[in-house]
């Protein structure tokens, strides 16, 4: 494996190995790496002869208040995690390399961006997504392999990239749990053990949503109302959202049909720490995604 910190050298490195007919698959990550992040680069192994693995804090999507400070950063230990996993090229740029003094676009998000994340935290998605398009141009990558538990990122990269005409192949990894169904999370180690139990209580609620759905259950109102309070039953849980969306449109449900496909987004904090997760609500068996 091959550490790379010069976005140049990354995007020259890529030019060669397109020219040699390499498929190339990235994983573009902030560190901290999880079996979820190596969940990724499985599939990216999968799809492409070449992975490359990009850790890049970006401040730009972390808003005054957010943990951009003391957002762990182990970096040894995620190389060594990245080369057991087979990844052939880490890139680890630094904030001067990625945005120079004079940088001066961004992207700006529309409509898929203003609620749910994008309203608690204004201008998150603007920064993600302006460097996840400049990493996309660096790594030169045909593939990019993003988790389906960030799932409104999810739907705006989508978006950014059909917009903009992006020569580039998305593809969705399922959400991967611990044994208790906790989401793996970068944030997760701010947990105590107490808020660390605490936190089992989102997989809960998606469980008993789904439950709901398949019942026959098509008031989202109803199921949020039950997914409340499975929350609200666990002491110092606060909830920042919860809300059933249309997959496609990413727009809040008003009712659901059977055989359609939505996805339930909750927010929570514990303690000083947040945390996200998602859940589908199909026509199909209740899965257990561990």
């Amino acid at each position: 494996m091959q550490i790379i910190n010069d976005p140049a050298e990354m995007q020259k490195i890529a030019e060669s190995l397109r020219l040699k007919h390499q498929l190339i698959a990235v994983v573009m990550t902030m560190g901290a790496l999880h079996e979820g992040h190596l969940s990724l680069v499985r599939i990216a192994k999968q799809k492409a002869g070449t992975v490359i693995l990009t850790i890049f804090v970006n401040f730009r999507q972390f808003g005054p208040d957010e943990d951009f400070h003391r957002y762990p950063r182990p970096f040894e230990k995620d190389a060594a995690m990245a080369k057991a996993a087979g990844v052939d090229y880490l890139f680890a740029p630094d904030a001067e390399s990625m945005y120079p003094d004079d940088f001066q676009t961004q992207i700006s998000t529309g409509d898929i961006a203003s609620g749910f994340e994008g309203e608690k935290r204004p201008g998150h998605f603007n920064g993600m997504a302006t460097v996840v398009l400049k990493l996309m141009m660096i790594s030169k990558a045909h593939i990019a392999v993003f988790g389906e538990k960030d799932a409104q990122q999810l739907a705006i990269i989508r978006r950014m990239v059909s917009d903009f005409n992006i020569d580039i192949k998305i593809i969705e990894a399922p959400v991967i749990r611990e044994e208790d169904g906790l989401a793996t999370s970068s944030r997760n180690i701010y947990l105590s053990s107490q808020e660390r139990q605490q936190a089992t209580v989102l997989y809960r609620s998606i469980r008993r949503a789904r439950e709901f759905f398949i019942e026959g259950i098509i008031e989202p109102e109803k199921i949020l109302e039950e997914v409340t309070a499975v929350i609200s039953s666990v002491p110092d849980v606060k909830i920042d959202y919860a809300s059933i969306v249309d997959v496609e449109s990413f727009k809040e449900a008003d009712t659901l049909e059977a055989n359609g496909n939505y996805r339930l987004l909750l927010a929570v904090r514990i303690g000083s720490t947040r945390l996200i997760d998602s859940g589908m609500l199909d026509n199909r068996s209740i899965q257990t995604d561990v």
